[in-house]
């Protein structure tokens, strides 16, 4: 009698490459997958039901907390269903803003990936040189907003505050003396615009670095060359958005197809993938990280020309200014009631998207005239990409599963909200 191995076995919540909260129950013949079933929940935090608890602008850093590597892109697609529904339109200046950091927010996800699914087949150096220039970006963060992470940065109307003239600099201390600290703050001299300008001019080469790395590396090319392939129709019938589509070589953008903000005014291309395996996933991300390098200098150059606004002036939508605020009887009032009881909505429907570093990222919103919505859903690229965990792990080996989430590009508060 031949012996029979079948397992049934439990990959995560804790395992490392489930990235803490992702439950995998495999079924196993020896070490085939014979079917892959994701159990998600672990991470639940009702954010769709919190947000309809609150007044509108004040669930924007909820969304900051759904994909927590990419912040902004989130704040975006929820920050324009509410402008839509009110009929309102940001000013040029903070629309230029706003491309910028979904830009910068793209390259800071892109980045976390690469270092995380490295990690997870094995590439220990690549989540070191990824993180040192996340770091820069998040400064980039943290001088617009005063946060690393939750930025609550993008408003109903605008951006919270103007770009920074100067850059926050870092002191001799116990871990860094005064010449370090010289080095350090070399890029720091002068506005926020030259720090990130300084930037996308070395960034390039930075990424010909991760492609020295990986690209050619026979042990990357065996764990990611034909694992998951997703033929085009498939990627499509499955829901797919984002890198995970392009890989299977459908040349579908948001950014491109239903332009928002000041896409239509920018040059940028889209990479598309051949085969649609990991490999191509991987490729199709390298090279957008160059072209979200190309979108934020044309919006530096663009954002250097032209000064205004960044919030509307319309004060029952946007917070006065804090020093009118102190002096102005009617400001105290305006900023009261704004940030108490918020703004009524008139009644309606729409939908939102942006592209999100990992798809498209929706916001469905319903409102019934009150000051906070009747109905908020969130479309997370993540959710239909986890859904078909089991068609592309199927036929594959046990190991080959750490390269098929590691290549979803997986983060679960948007797949759990």
């Amino acid at each position: 009698m031949p012996e029979i191995r079948n397992y049934t076995m439990n990959f995560g919540p804790q395992h490392p490459a489930a990235h803490g909260v992702l439950r995998l129950v495999l079924e196993l013949d020896g070490e085939v997958i014979e079917r892959a079933d994701p159990h998600i929940g672990l991470l639940h935090r009702a954010t769709e039901k919190l947000a309809e608890s609150k007044p509108f602008n004040q669930s924007v850093p909820y969304m900051d907390r759904l994909d927590y590597v990419s912040m902004m892109c989130n704040e975006h697609a929820y920050v324009m269903a509410v402008e839509k529904l009110l009929g309102i339109e940001a000013p040029i200046r903070a629309q230029y803003i706003r491309v910028m950091f979904d830009e910068i927010t793209r390259i800071l996800n892109h980045l976390m990936w690469i270092g995380a699914h490295g990690l997870d087949i094995g590439a220990m150096t690549m989540f070191l040189y990824a993180f040192r220039e996340r770091e820069d970006l998040m400064d980039c963060y943290e001088s617009v907003s005063g946060a690393r992470m939750h930025a609550a940065y993008y408003r109903p109307g605008g951006v919270y505050r103007d770009l920074p003239t100067v850059m926050p600099q870092y002191q001799p201390s116990r871990w860094r003396n005064q010449k370090e600290v010289d080095r350090i703050n070399g890029d720091r001299q002068g506005s926020l615009l030259d720090f990130i300008e300084r930037f996308t001019e070395r960034f390039p080469k930075c990424v010909d670095e991760y492609e020295t790395l990986l690209t050619d590396n026979r042990i990357w090319k065996q764990r990611t060359v034909g694992i998951g392939v997703v033929s085009p129709e498939q990627a499509m019938q499955l829901g797919f958005s984002g890198p995970m589509l392009r890989g299977s070589g459908i040349a579908w953008d948001l950014r491109k197809k239903q332009p928002y903000e000041v896409y239509d005014k920018v040059d940028f291309d889209i990479p598309i993938g051949v085969n649609g395996d990991c490999y191509d996933r991987y490729l199709v991300r390298m090279e957008e990280m160059r072209q979200s390098n190309r979108i934020i200098k044309q919006c530096i150059d663009w954002l250097r020309a032209n000064s205004g606004p960044v919030m509307l002036g319309e004060h029952k939508i946007t917070p006065p200014k804090r020093e009118a605020m102190k002096g102005d009887m009617e400001a105290l009032i305006h900023h009261f009631k704004l940030f108490s009881e918020g703004y009524c909505i008139p009644a309606g429907e729409v939908y939102s998207a942006v592209e999100h570093p990992k798809g498209e990222f929706g916001i469905y919103l319903v409102s019934d005239g009150a000051n906070k919505p009747y109905r908020l859903k969130i479309r997370a690229p993540g959710f239909p990409h986890l859904a078909a965990m089991d068609a592309m792990a199927r036929g594959h080996m046990l190991a080959d599963v750490v390269a098929i989430i590691g290549t979803m590009d997986i983060v679960f508060g948007e797949i759990d909200r």
